[in-house]
């Protein structure tokens, strides 16, 4: 069990998952539930898909890798980051495959609805950021941007291979992201050792220290997992379906809900961080809502979601 929902003093919800943290070198620090249980990556993994373009010479600013590496909110500052991305590789936004989408911000997508937008566009696709890259490596490397999504792309390829060496485990069979693109398999236990590895190995600083500075730009401030990035000393970054990896001077931690629940992955996320000393008594006060969040009735508190692991 990750957490409780507690409404009038009765635990009306329970919320089931898996826990784990390691060191570089693989040796268990916490472990909760079954972490060896097959999942998808789905966009914890940004940190390591982004790196094909950097490795093959693009030429990106920092804020263009953060975004590279995003989920992010659709916000002006996001989409024109996105656009730079593909204007320097000569490209338009016609050529993003993203699905057509609103921004994930519900503010960014409001505001674009009182501007009188009147259909979902690609660009506003939170995962406009990482296709972007891909199509700028695409562009700079030779290949064909038209297929950058296919399996079989070289592309593809090489984030396969990527993502295989940083967790130590084969990601395949591959499944289809919501973004179209593949996302791969693995497990929480592996994402723990990768997000170790990513923030404590040169190979990983090129996405690893972005991430790390610009975590507006990879999530959302209005977000559970952008407020525990903000205060959370390393690369963070959550996935679809209740993902969420971090890395801090060579430890990982990877939680996941059952129920695909983000914000009960950041409530374990913070339990288990603070009752291992890695977040600082200023971020725990700072982050007491996110690890805590209230249960309204009729608009007022009337209970609290809470952390439920055996610690």
């Amino acid at each position: 069990m990750l957490a409780h929902t507690v409404r009038s003093g009765l635990v009306e919800s329970l919320h089931r998952g898996s826990a784990i943290v390691v060191d570089s070198s693989g040796n268990v620090l916490f472990e909760h539930g079954d972490p060896d249980r097959p999942i998808f990556y789905r966009s914890a993994i940004k940190p390591l898909q982004a790196l094909v373009a950097l490795r093959h010479g693009v030429a990106l600013a920092p804020e263009e890798v953060a975004v590279t590496c995003s989920s992010h909110d659709g916000f002006p500052i996001h989409i024109a980051l996105v656009e730079k991305i593909l204007n320097d590789a000569g490209l338009t936004p016609d050529a993003l495959q993203t699905p057509p989408d609103w921004p994930l911000g519900k503010e960014a997508a409001a505001a674009l609805r009182v501007a009188g937008a009147g259909a979902p566009s690609p660009i506003w696709h939170n995962c406009s950021g990482k296709h972007a890259g891909w199509l700028a490596a695409c562009q700079h490397v030779g290949w064909d941007p038209a297929t950058y999504l296919k399996p079989d792309h070289p592309l593809q390829r090489e984030v396969l291979e990527i993502v295989g060496d940083a967790t130590g485990i084969e990601p395949s069979p591959t499944g289809i992201d919501g973004c179209g693109a593949p996302t791969l398999r693995g497990s929480i236990r592996a994402l723990a050792y990768a997000f170790a590895r990513i923030s404590s190995e040169e190979q990983f600083a090129a996405t690893a220290v972005p991430v790390h500075r610009f975590p507006s730009l990879v999530a959302g401030n209005d977000r559970a997992d952008g407020k525990l990035a903000a205060w959370w000393d390393g690369p963070l970054k959550a996935g679809a379906q209740g993902l969420l990896g971090a890395g801090r001077h060579g430890i990982g931690v990877a939680v996941r809900s059952e129920a695909g629940s983000g914000d009960i992955a950041v409530v374990a996320a913070i339990a288990v961080m603070t009752h291992l000393g890695l977040l600082s008594d200023a971020a725990v006060e700072a982050l007491s809502e996110v690890a805590a969040p209230q249960v309204l009735g009729r608009g007022e508190p009337v209970g609290t979601i809470r952390a439920a692991l055996t610690i």
